[in-house]
């Protein structure tokens, strides 16, 4: 599955002269945890989440340093606390050089990167405009309709996953575990970060060899 199969198109934005107060108004009202930024083109150039409106001095919440902490610490990084917490615009507070992903990356691949990036959206875009956006909740809804579909076919798929399962189970090389295997239509689902290339292609030669296996998709991404 790629990141066009269960993005979310119809996605709110704001702008970067939006006053941050119509901004926050935004995130309660449609109960999102952020808000990507486009320009007057539809480029995507920055993202407001959340954190960036925690330390806001209209609730006492700005962050408060030492006079040694402040000679210690960078002017940018002083300047950037300071428009966080003060900053009226979108533009000033937003964070910049947002990780973005493309409509054909595959869903082990967005998996991989909100895990190591420890984020809970990535924007999609194409040509540099916004088109979608993946978040966590859309990978387990993604999930969550493959299931569905191994109930709808009955016992040959669940045949098939639990004999991969089991000789898994008396493999030593590997721990790959029940949550990145999905069977569907007789095809084998593989998810995930695995430990090796190596270890990579032998799941794939062991998954292709069950009886009743007519093809194995690999969204499996080797460990760096």
């Amino acid at each position: 599955m790629l990141a066009s199969d269960v993005m979310v198109r119809n996605v709110v934005t704001v702008r970067p002269d939006t006053d941050v107060t119509d901004a926050i108004k935004l995130l309660a009202e449609h109960d999102v945890s952020a808000l990507p930024v486009v320009d007057d083109a539809g480029n995507l150039v920055g993202m407001l989440s959340e954190a960036d409106l925690i330390h806001r001095v209209e609730i006492g919440t700005e962050k408060r340093r030492l006079w040694w902490q402040e000679a210690v610490i960078g002017a940018s990084t002083l300047a950037a606390d300071f428009a966080k917490s003060h900053g009226k615009k979108v533009g000033e507070v937003m964070a910049t050089g947002v990780i973005s992903v493309s409509e054909d990356t595959p869903l082990s691949e967005i998996a991989a990167l909100l895990e190591r990036k420890r984020i809970k959206r990535v924007p999609v875009v194409k040509d540099g405009k916004l088109v979608g956006i993946v978040s966590r909740s859309n990978l387990i809804q993604a999930t969550a309709s493959v299931v569905g579909q191994i109930d709808l076919h009955g016992g040959t798929d669940r045949q098939i996953r639990l004999e991969l399962l089991s000789r898994l189970g008396q493999q030593s090389w590997t721990d790959f575990g029940s949550r990145k295997i999905t069977v569907a239509d007789r095809v084998v689902h593989l998810w995930g970060l695995v430990g090796s290339e190596a270890e990579r292609k032998t799941l794939l030669a062991l998954a292709e060899s069950l009886p009743g296996v007519s093809r194995v998709a690999d969204e499996t991404i080797p460990a760096y």
